[in-house]
């Protein structure tokens, strides 16, 4: 066989193996399109890009939102009293969602203030915060069946706190990515109602600086189950994956009590977490 005939066949053949391979993704629902995007999202382990703001919302008072708002990737930031993008408690958010709300589609500028509040079960669909305030969300639901949904998105330059949990039930963060962070989720350690509280944290890309991924109250009954972990630019390792406290409801700083995967609150492997 000569060179170039030996080189079609071997084309021939790594063919009719993609197209098997295809061909059988297909038979699961799946297109070649996704099939591409897949491989690429793992071969790279690459974020979605961020998007462009479609226009400009400055917002003076925070918008209540029930049912759901859809912002057309308008980018809003606070003015006037909602001005302030520091770490100071007790700021007031540019969106606060009644239960069972949805917010989407949203880009939350700077001055961010205390970003979005949630009263009750929500969903956040492709918000991003460009410089996190003081937290970019926080979770208030009083019901242990309420469950907060983070998918897609993305936050940037979080001087401490991402999510800030305060309230009862799970938090469900998927397809998200969070680069130069203190933390990106921490269940209150002092707050003055304490309550059980489960975080997923699924198929993320964190990018360093950052300090945790998730840090939980073990005396709660607290968890966290980590998921399709990827790590960007820490080789030293300095982010902690999961780290556990002693909660209290008196205002007092927590004690830490551990960190990494300990099979009971802090659910994940070495092979849930990749380093990039």
């Amino acid at each position: 066989m000569t060179p170039r005939a030996s080189r079609r066949a071997s084309h021939r053949r790594r063919l009719t193996k993609s197209r098997a391979v295809v061909g059988g993704i297909a038979a699961l629902g799946v297109t070649a399109a996704a099939l591409v995007t897949t491989s690429m999202m793992s071969t790279a382990g690459a974020a979605t890009a961020w998007p462009e703001a479609e226009g400009q919302q400055p917002t003076a008072k925070t918008i209540e939102v029930s049912g759901t708002l859809d912002g057309g990737l308008k980018r809003y930031y606070g003015t006037g009293d909602l001005g302030g993008d520091g770490q100071d408690e007790g700021q007031d958010p540019i969106f606060k969602l009644k239960d069972g709300a949805v917010l989407k589609n949203v880009i939350i500028g700077s001055p961010a203030a205390d970003g979005i509040h949630c009263q009750g079960s929500c969903t956040l669909q492709n918000v991003w915060w460009e410089d996190v305030g003081e937290d970019a969300a926080t979770f208030k639901g009083t019901s242990a069946g309420s469950t907060y949904t983070v998918h897609g998105g993305g936050a940037k330059k979080a001087d401490d706190k991402v999510f800030q949990f305060n309230g009862a039930g799970k938090l469900v963060i998927t397809k998200f990515q969070v680069s130069d962070f203190g933390k990106l989720v921490r269940s209150c350690g002092n707050c003055s109602k304490q309550y059980q509280r489960n975080v997923i944290v699924n198929d993320v890309d964190i990018t360093a600086p950052g300090k945790s991924i998730v840090g939980i109250n073990t005396n709660y009954g607290d968890t966290a189950a980590l998921r399709g972990i990827r790590i960007h630019g820490d080789s030293g390792r300095k982010i902690a994956t999961c780290d556990r406290f002693t909660g209290n409801n008196t205002g007092a700083e927590p004690p830490k009590t551990g960190s990494g995967p300990d099979g009971k609150h802090c659910r994940f492997t070495a092979g849930d977490i990749s380093y990039r």
